[in-house]
């Protein structure tokens, strides 16, 4: 049983930056593929990013592609969101979310993972 605590949300202004951090335990963090999704007050959740095991492969939704990295530290079981450039629509709780690498087929669909934490709010003001 894997448990995910998300931290480093808060409010930052248009432009500015922010890095989230999720710290897993309960597994053997290698072994899972890592994401990290987002929802606002009254819309779906959305993708945002998601890494695989080795940290080599990352995925990233069109809307933060060039402003969001996605990383991860294995000998600290940790995945983190670098988040730049931040504009107010990419305000939302975060979640980050894990599942075993060999199980996830679509690594944008929050269906396929199995594990969540318990979020994070980041608010941007214009």
């Amino acid at each position: 049983q894997v448990q995910l605590v998300e931290s480093g949300g808060g409010l930052v202004q248009a432009g500015g930056s922010l890095r989230l951090s999720c710290a897993a335990s309960g597994g053997t963090f290698s072994d899972y593929a890592m994401g990290w999704f987002r929802q606002a007050p009254g819309k779906e959740r959305e993708f945002v990013a998601a890494i695989k095991w080795s940290g080599f492969t990352t995925y990233y939704a069109d809307s933060v592609k060039g402003r969001f990295t996605i990383s991860r530290d294995n000998a600290k079981n940790t995945v983190y969101l670098r988040m730049n450039s931040l504009k107010p629509e990419d305000t939302a709780a975060y979640y980050c979310a894990a599942e075993l690498e060999s199980r996830i087929l679509r690594y944008p669909s929050w269906e396929e993972y199995g594990y969540w934490g318990q979020g994070t709010q980041v608010t941007v003001s214009s």
